[in-house]
């Protein structure tokens, strides 16, 4: 399978990016190679493409599977497996925010509940301990409820809501400085 330089372009690019996501640089080309192919691709396709060993592209699409970025799909009359990306870009960066959740927030959120609970130690570095542990806490709480409240907006609501965060942001300085300006 020959790229275009764009693509290739994009590819290269999708896996210096995919260590900064969570996956490896092999894997990170394969997501882009799916995405931006209009027809599904198969794993030889992709070995081509990439120019990386069978296992390479195998371990892989396993990976890209088990993030629920890509589907498998069959081809009537072909006894191999072809990938296609699973879903829209929307659906898929939502995909990728709800798998770091789950592999790297939820597992802090339970270590600080586990400390902010056993809360045994009345010694000064112990409390202040605490009380960092509990902030933290509050704060990952809140920004996963908040993520949670966006993930339920579809694609057109959400990306209105983008569009006004600029918007948003200058209200609250403008605010900001009204209540400055009431109080001096």
């Amino acid at each position: 399978m020959k790229m275009s330089p764009m693509i290739e372009s994009l590819v290269l690019h999708f896996g210096e990016m995919g260590s900064r996501w969570g996956f490896n640089r092999t894997v990170g080309q394969m997501l882009a190679l799916i995405v931006l192919s209009e027809s599904p691709l198969n794993a030889d396709q992709m070995r081509e493409a990439l120019n990386v060993s069978r296992g390479n592209v195998s371990m892989g699409l396993k990976e890209l599977v088990s993030w629920r970025l890509i589907l498998l799909r069959h081809i009537p009359g072909d006894r191999k497996e072809y990938y296609c990306a699973a879903g829209s870009i929307w659906d898929m960066a939502n995909t990728v925010f709800e798998e770091r959740r789950k592999r790297e927030i939820d597992p802090t959120l339970s270590l600080l509940r586990n400390n902010i609970m056993d809360d045994t130690s009345k010694e000064a570095p112990e409390l202040f301990a605490q009380q960092r542990v509990s902030e933290i806490h509050d704060l990952l709480e809140t920004i996963t409820q908040w993520s949670s409240e966006l993930q339920r907006l579809s694609p057109e609501k959400l990306n209105t809501l983008m569009r006004l965060g600029v918007g948003v942001s200058k209200v609250l300085d403008i605010s900001d400085k009204f209540k400055r300006t009431k109080t001096d």
